[in-house]
């Protein structure tokens, strides 16, 4: 009797007995030498920047972890489809490396309306989610079971900015928006942050996804002359605006969510972003103080990568946080194995960078702190 069709008959022996095959064969993704990761994100348009340097950390990690035998025995490896920032593309990305790519688990992902797009389909499908660049509350509240936030909140920097502007006694503060679920997000956050002050917001003006006309928002917040305007919206609209705003002369202070992508913004902007403020989600980048990023400047210069920036380490501390569950859940690794071992991940520090999930949160992560767009380009906390 020839080999395969023995096999096929003991294989379909066992399942008649009730006899469960290795996981590794029943798992989409996962081989006896490998698990395979789905990533959708932007690789092109307007909004490039953020998924090519999230995607450049996160791999740095995951290659350095293969060199050193990958986790368990298996490589990891990680398949990437562009969605451009856009959530129709992302819905169909999701399927496709669901459904097509068999992957394991989704990691990274970028942006609000493309998470949200990914949501119902990933959950129907039970597959894990893993930190997404993004802070809305869609994925937090209420709790899915397969999202695991490894950042801080919309809700937590929009709070930090608020609390800084209204520290130095600025409380005329208008909002500049996406007029999507990520900038709705945002606005949200301000306005529980005012609320709670007893404040109310000055003006707002809002921009389309992936277009830099500003315009109608420029002369909307410009009119009422704010003293500080909170904005929450990509890199290339972001600048448009504090160009136009400057030229119609306004002073105010301009503050940004992390998600604007902030080495692309301040190259954007150039020389006019000086004194830009942003608010982040990890550690300085640039200070080798904090263990993890002395970590992460080496291990991405021995990849060849001399430029670091807020994005890629974040995609750098979320591969770590899949590393440790990926470790967590043992070699006989499935999904629900995967979401249980990160459920046991109760305040592990990363190094400097402390990471906490249990059953009844997957809120990774409320680390802000603020930053603002120095001389020449560069940060300064």
């Amino acid at each position: 009797m020839p080999i395969r069709l023995l096999t096929s008959i003991l294989f379909a022996f066992g399942i008649a007995l009730g006899i469960a095959p290795p996981a590794g064969a029943q798992t989409p993704g996962v081989t006896a030498n490998s698990v395979l990761l789905g990533q959708s994100a932007a690789f092109s348009g307007p909004a490039a920047q953020l998924g090519i340097q999230m995607n450049a950390g996160a791999m740095a990690y995951f290659d350095y972890i293969n060199k050193l035998g990958g986790v368990h025995g298996r490589t990891i490896l990680l398949k990437t489809r562009d969605d451009r920032y856009e959530g129709n593309l992302a819905a169909e990305n999701t399927r496709k490396l669901i459904e097509e790519d068999k992957v394991f688990a989704l990691f990274a992902y970028v942006g609000t309306p493309t998470s949200a797009a990914a949501l119902p389909i990933f959950t129907e499908a039970k597959v894990p989610f893993v930190g997404p660049f993004t802070g809305a509350e869609l994925l937090r509240k209420p709790l899915n079971r397969y999202v695991f936030n490894v950042r801080a909140s919309y809700y937590d920097e929009t709070e930090k900015i608020v609390e800084q502007l209204v520290s130095t006694g600025i409380h005329k503060i208008a909002v500049f928006y996406q007029n999507d679920s990520y900038g709705k997000a945002g606005l949200t956050g301000v306005q529980i942050a005012m609320k709670k002050r007893n404040l109310a917001i000055a003006a707002t003006g809002t921009v389309e996804r992936n277009t830099t006309d500003v315009g109608a928002a420029v002369k909307a917040i410009s009119a009422v002359q704010p003293d500080a305007v909170v904005m929450i919206s990509a890199y290339t609209s972001i600048a448009e605006f504090v160009r136009q705003m400057k030229k119609a002369g306004s002073a105010a202070q301009f503050h940004n969510v992390s998600f604007v992508g902030s080495k692309a913004l301040a190259n954007a902007l150039g020389a006019e972003g000086y004194g830009v403020v942003i608010s982040q989600v990890v550690p300085f980048p640039w200070y080798p103080g904090v263990p993890v990023v002395k970590e992460y400047q080496r291990i991405l210069k021995a990849a060849g990568i001399t430029e670091y920036n807020f994005g890629s380490l974040e995609g750098y501390l979320a591969a770590k946080v899949m590393v440790e569950g990926l470790r967590r859940a043992g070699r006989d690794l499935t999904r629900e194995r995967l979401i249980a071992a990160l459920e046991t991940m109760d305040n592990v520090d990363l190094g400097g960078f402390v990471v906490s999930f249990s059953r009844a949160s997957h809120a990774g992560s409320d680390y802000v702190e603020l930053t603002m767009i120095g001389r020449d380009g560069k940060f300064v906390r």
